[in-house]
């Protein structure tokens, strides 16, 4: 699992709207790169529509918002669609980069274990390297806390 200080592992990932993101291609911005369990949840629809909201301010501050889950790309329009995002949504399907992100974990709900995506965010510098990480986000307030972090970097 990566840290601060650290490089961010690189991926290229289906996208939505078509095609796919790389991130390395993103160098020379910073990049707030938050993982979610699912689209259309409450907790995650929140978190989207939280991040929308700051994404005139985080562009303010040279900064993109990438959000990740196992959902396709296809789901990810859907939801883009419904809630009126301004994101970008990459689709980890195998979910060999939430591995690599070390939030691929295991869950408990209601005595069932099962395997999951936690809820993290990762900002990562212009230059491609982890400046701080949020583990376990709660949503009320965390946009605001990520986007005070990102206008820090700048």
């Amino acid at each position: 699992m990566p840290d601060i200080g650290q490089p961010a592992p690189d991926f290229t990932l289906p996208r939505d709207g078509g095609g796919t993101l790389t991130l390395s291609d993103l160098r020379g911005k910073a990049v707030v790169l938050y993982f979610y369990p699912k689209d259309d949840t409450p907790g995650c629809t929140k978190e989207a529509i939280a991040f929308t909201g700051a994404a005139d301010a985080f562009e303010t501050a040279n900064t993109m918002i990438v959000g990740i889950s196992k959902d396709t790309a296809a789901k990810h329009d859907k939801f883009i669609a419904k809630h009126d995002l301004g994101i970008a949504l990459v689709s980890d399907a195998d979910t060999d980069i939430c591995e690599q992100y070390g939030v691929w974990v295991e869950k408990n709900m209601y005595g069932k274990k099962y395997m999951g995506i936690e809820r993290a965010t990762y900002l990562i510098d212009a230059e491609g390297t982890i400046a701080q990480i949020w583990r376990k986000v709660k949503v009320p307030g965390h946009a605001e806390a990520v986007l005070e972090a990102a206008q820090a970097l700048g």
